[in-house]
This record gives C-alpha cells, structure tokens and sequence, in this order.
C-alpha cells in the first residue's frame, strides 16, 4: 500500500523506468490495484485520482463528498476536492500535463488483469498533455509482491491443503472398494468440513471431478446432479484456500488419482501433463537461480511445447498459471500466459503464481497437476514441498 514508508521504493522505482509519475485512477471499483494502493475503506462512487511523482508528495483528487475512504490517506499529503466535472479535469491536467506518467493499461488489451483504465479515462488524460505507460512492473513489485509474512502463511496453508487432498483421495478410494461410494460433491463437503478444522478460508469450490466430468476445467460438483466416485476412475482433486487473517494468502494445488490400475491412455495424458508441468518448473528456477530475466509467457511457453510434443497440445485449452497477489487468488500480478494473453511482465522477487498446465479431452478424460512458485532473491520456490509426481493409486 502507498505509503510515508513505502513512497520512497516507489519513486525509485519510478526513476528506474524514467518516469514522472504512477497515476492511479478507480471509479466503484473498476481498479482493484489503485484500491489496494490507496487503501480506500468505505464508499467510493465517484472518480478518484492519486499521482505518485518521481519527487515531492503524492496527491490526491477526491470528490468534495467522498471523504471517509481516504482516511489512511497521510494528513500531510495535499488532496484535492472537485464536485464539478470541469474540475476535475483542470485538476487532473494540472498533475499530468507534460509528464510520462504509469496507469493501469494494456497495450492491446494484451493483460487484461491489468488493463483497469476505461478508454475515456486514458483518453482525459492523454488529452491533458500526459504520456502514459503500463504500469506493469510497478504493480509487480508493489501491489502483487508477497511479503515474508505472506510467504509463512502460504506454506502452512499449502502444507495443510496437501495433507487433506490426499486424505481425500484416500477417503474416496476407500468408500469406492467398500462398496458405498462417495458423491464428488460429498468429497467437496469432506474437503471444506476438514478447511473449517483447520481456521482455512475459501471463497467457493472444491472441484471434484471424476471420469469425464474432469473434462470440464471449471466443473463444479453439484448434489442437484450427483456423480458418484467409483472404483476404476480417474479423479481430479483442485483445492484452494488460505489463513483467515490479514496476512493470509492462498494455496492452490490440484491432485490426480486413479481408483484402480490407470489404463495406458490415462497413464500417457497424466506423464505429459506433469512433463509440462516440470519443465515450467525448471526454467523458472534456472533463469531466477542465475539472475537472467524471465517472462510469464516464456513458463507458459515450455509447458505448453512438452505436452504439445506428446500429441495433446490441443487439448490443452487454458494458461499454464495465474497470479496470486496478496488480495486474489487470481490476482493482478504476472500470469503464467502467452495462449490466452500476451503476458511480458517480468517474474520479480515478491509475485507468486501457479503453475497448472491440464489436458482436457471432452467425454473422456481430463487431468491437471497444480503447484505453486513464489520468486525471491535468486530462487522459485515451489509449493508444496512434497508436490505429486506419480498417480496417487488408491489400490
């Protein structure tokens, strides 16, 4: 968040990229970065604008009306009030004319996790007299970045989901054998009951997927429809859920099992899905290991050639991971993507994201292995720490 103390990093930052300023812009929320930047805590309906410049004070421009949110907003930082739109843009022209200055823009529309701007803003503000960029990289570093104490979260909440995928797929395969088998949404009900135990929090979901219903990368079990987990199937397990506490940040894996001896064609998707995931894996932490710059869609790029190469390339319909920022589980940091979006953002120290490729044949088969990469100083580490590499085989 924007702060007396984190205001000097920024305008460092801000100098690096030979800047004048990051203008921060939202309107009821349309940009979760310029909310979280400045904090804002309460009613927000009308534009809002804050510059961070390379020097000086930030400023802010508020409604004369909306006052209450900016209350973490520093007494000694100016803010102006507008009421009338003719206001406003004198004042927004005041900050910006003749400056090059950051917003939360896409060229293209490239990343839409990013592209928060409306058109008619970019164009008030170009219009002003300003130069604008993406702010891409700042919001990397300074919205995205975990701190340590969102690293030590997410380990306890990836080592606490692990455990309990795995007594889930125990859980299933020994209900299947007996005979009485579970519902894929009693297995769902199983896995939020255990996050409930353990103080974890998830906004929706499990997925819980057997057979060809893990075909559908977004399926969602239901009691209205149930599917029963019988032996000889295939089951996907994708789980997700952080710490309910202000340094909580998610985990998100998924597991795959076979209830009974997998065929060859199940064995020949799992090989080339967890191939792809590895080799993702491994470039990563070779380009961090050796200090070389290392894109999103470069991660996305070596798991998609693996299992591309295996014959199931078109099987494989989504990006290889999303961000996880502080605030989201999909966040606004970099994604692991160059299928559905044009992800050039570097992987800096701080962001984490999922690594996740799948393959997805429809009414037969679809499996996905999910680990999660969070970057520091030289190194990716993967969690959790003991993530799959084999079928679990529940007999």
């Amino acid at each position: 968040m924007l702060s007396p103390q984190t205001l000097p990093a920024i305008q460092a930052a801000l100098r690096e990229q030979r800047l004048d300023g990051w203008l921060l812009f939202d309107f009821q929320g349309l940009n979760p970065v310029a909310r979280g930047m400045l904090g804002f805590d309460g009613l927000l309906s009308r534009r809002a604008f804050a510059l961070v410049p390379l020097e000086g004070a930030p400023v802010a421009i508020s409604h004369a009306i909306e006052q209450g949110p900016w209350k973490r907003w520093p007494d000694e930082w100016p803010r102006e009030r507008y009421s009338s739109w003719r206001t406003l843009e004198q004042l927004v022209g005041k900050l910006v004319k003749g400056k090059k200055v950051a917003m939360e823009y896409s060229p293209g529309d490239a990343v839409p996790y990013l592209d928060r701007v409306p058109a008619g803003v970019f164009e008030m503000v170009k219009n002003a007299g300003a130069t604008i960029v993406s702010s891409g990289e700042l919001v990397n570093r300074f919205y995205a970045a975990w701190s340590a104490a969102h690293v030590e979260s997410h380990r306890r909440a990836s080592a606490a989901i692990a455990q309990i995928a795995r007594d889930a797929v125990n859980a299933a395969g020994k209900r299947a054998r007996a005979g009485a088998p579970l519902a894929e949404h009693e297995l769902a009900r199983f896995i939020l009951d255990r996050f409930a135990e353990q103080k974890l929090f998830c906004d929706h979901g499990p997925i819980v997927a057997a057979g060809a219903n893990a075909a559908n990368a977004h399926y969602e079990p239901s009691s209205a429809s149930p599917r029963l987990i019988n032996r000889g199937d295939i089951l996907l397990v994708d789980l997700w859920a952080k710490e309910d506490t202000d340094t909580g940040v998610y985990a998100d894996q998924t597991w795959m099992a076979s209830l009974g001896t997998p065929s060859s064609r199940a064995r020949d998707v799992w090989t080339a899905v967890r191939d792809g995931r590895d080799a993702a894996i491994a470039l990563v932490q070779a380009r961090v290991g050796k200090g070389e710059a290392v894109r999103g869609a470069e991660i996305d790029d070596a798991a998609r050639a693996v299992i591309t190469a295996r014959g199931f390339g078109e099987y494989f319909t989504h990006r290889t991971g999303h961000s996880i920022d502080p605030r989201s589980l999909h966040g606004s940091g970099p994604n692991i993507d160059n299928l559905e979006t044009r992800e050039e953002r570097l992987l800096v120290p701080g962001v984490a994201f999922s690594i996740e490729p799948g393959v997805y044949v429809a009414g037969e088969i679809g499996m996905r292995s999910e680990v999660n990469v969070y970057v520091t100083p030289g190194k990716a580490v993967v969690t959790p720490d003991n993530y799959q590499r084999e079928l679990i085989l529940t007999e």
